[in-house]
């Protein structure tokens, strides 16, 4: 059965945005914060930050390019939706790890740390705007499970900073 052209836009251009916004925002934490505290250096934090962005950028736009031809499940061209996923995976990832040009390293993370909630809140409000997800349930879904993934970063940052 053809897809709405409401239903269309979802499925080729917001949930692939999503998949990579939520990849991007989440998959970094631990790289970027492992790095501020074991470094103690935005300089490097940054460059991690960076590294780790857009290497999940090529990474999952490939996945999501390569998973699904889009013939018969209506998700549209697959390269299109694979670069929309990269650029949401990169600016998911970027978000966070912008703060890391500032010098100085505690206003740095409690900038990234600010930015990390917002991201998080945004991914929230998108689920439940355009995927229909009951808004309490998925804010705790997207807040926890960043939340654990920005928890294990810091402790192995500390872990192997000897802290």
């Amino acid at each position: 059965m053809p897809h709405t052209a409401a239903q269309a836009r979802v499925l080729q251009v917001v949930q692939p945005f999503l998949l990579g916004l939520m990849d991007g925002s989440v998959s970094t934490l631990a790289p970027l914060f492992a790095a501020a505290e074991l470094t103690g250096s935005t300089h490097d934090a940054f460059y991690v930050g960076l590294a780790a962005s857009v290497g999940a950028g090529i990474s999952m736009g490939l996945a999501e390019a390569l998973s699904d031809d889009g013939k018969i499940s209506g998700r549209g061209n697959p390269w299109s939706r694979g670069g929309i996923t990269a650029l949401g995976t990169i600016i998911g990832g970027m978000g966070h790890t912008l703060p890391f040009l500032l010098t100085d390293l505690r206003t740095a993370l409690l900038l990234a740390y600010a930015v990390v909630v917002l991201e998080l809140i945004a991914i929230a409000w998108i689920r439940y705007r355009y995927m229909e997800s009951p808004l309490g349930k998925t804010i705790l879904q997207v807040i926890g499970g960043g939340g654990i993934v920005f928890v294990i970063g810091l402790l192995l940052g500390r872990l192997g900073g000897g802290h």
